[in-house]
């Protein structure tokens, strides 16, 4: 190496000579010239150490002793995630061996970085949203009309409605154009994600919502005419610096559904009802290239995550009704 210390020993044991050179001498570029703090010094460090510990060597290490230490790491039970980082910092090591000319080799090319297994979304079942929807009519039947509390309550029945009809982003529901969903329109055009541009059709219960809450915001005072003189052309208008509704107050009205409904506000959120659209449509049959195109995804490995909701829920009827399961 062509930094300033020590004689540089046989490559062996980590404590100040060995392997431990090799570590503190990576140390050492990480903090001169990448500026490192000294918890990512530290972190480096543990990692370091603790393959040393496991492998019996680090210097000499090969892909296979690498390969050894990930099957090591999961059986201590760490995430994905955990693993990954542990063999960031033994890439970043080798690489720097190589850099230096210490090692011709890099034994941590070859590897692939442990993938986390993506969460499987919350997905409430078709009686949940019926229940839902139930208690948002409910708030927007008991609303005194012509006032501003029915047009907030119908405004979020009409929100309900949509997106569990349309499974749309809940940016792509609140920046709805004022034209959206008006009577004889029986399809949205969204743009969605990288500026691409979706078809998706309405069913009669979202057209009625819509109409219900253009009907309570005239019986308000606000009329279609005063809207557009005010220069809203959103559907949602608010006083807002986009001057539509805003992702956050639409969630905080459906946690407030959610929580007269019975359920838990804190587990309740817009993109559970656009899960649920998504796995209600593959339970009852729909083709997965359709929903793809229903939900804006660019790949369809993203939609296929709502296959893996049923092949859960499949089994575990069986575990729970099978007369044979454990």
């Amino acid at each position: 190496m062509t930094r300033a210390g020590p004689a540089k020993p046989a490559a062996g044991a980590v404590g100040g000579s060995g392997d431990g050179f090799f570590i503190e001498a990576f140390l050492e570029m990480l903090a001169a010239e990448r500026g490192a703090a000294d918890n990512t010094i530290t972190g480096y460090r543990r990692d370091l150490e603790d393959f040393h510990a496991s492998a019996g060597l680090l210097f000499n290490a090969t892909a296979g002793d690498l390969r050894r230490y990930l099957s090591v790491l999961a059986g201590r039970g760490l995430a994905p995630a955990s693993q990954a980082r542990r063999l960031s910092a033994l890439r970043q090591f080798f690489r720097f061996l190589v850099a230096e000319g210490e090692r011709a080799d890099d034994p941590s090319a070859a590897l692939e970085s442990p993938k986390a297994r993506r969460g499987l979304p919350k997905v409430l079942s078709i009686a949940d949203v019926d229940r839902l929807l139930k208690v948002a009519h409910e708030a927007a039947t008991a609303a005194q009309p012509g006032t501003g509390r029915q047009v907030q309550a119908l405004r979020t029945v009409a929100l309900l409605e949509l997106l569990y009809a349309t499974g749309l982003r809940i940016s792509e529901l609140v920046s709805l154009p004022d034209a959206a969903a008006r009577a004889g329109r029986a399809f949205l055009t969204v743009t969605g994600k990288g500026g691409r541009e979706r078809i998706v059709p309405l069913n009669e219960a979202s057209h009625k919502a819509v109409a219900a809450y253009r009907d309570g915001r005239k019986a308000a005072g606000v009329s279609e005419k005063a809207a557009a003189q005010d220069g809203s052309r959103w559907l949602f208008p608010a006083a807002s610096a986009s001057g539509h509704l805003t992702r956050q107050a639409f969630a905080r009205d459906l946690k407030a559904v959610a929580a007269a409904a019975g359920f838990n506000a804190a587990a309740i959120s817009p993109h559970v009802l656009r899960h649920a659209f998504a796995t209600h449509l593959l339970a009852n049959g729909a083709d997965l290239r359709a929903v793809q195109m229903l939900l804006g995804h660019a790949d369809i490995s993203t939609t296929q995550i709502y296959t893996h909701v049923l092949e859960e829920r499949m089994r575990a009827l069986v575990s729970d009704h099978h007369p044979l399961a454990d």
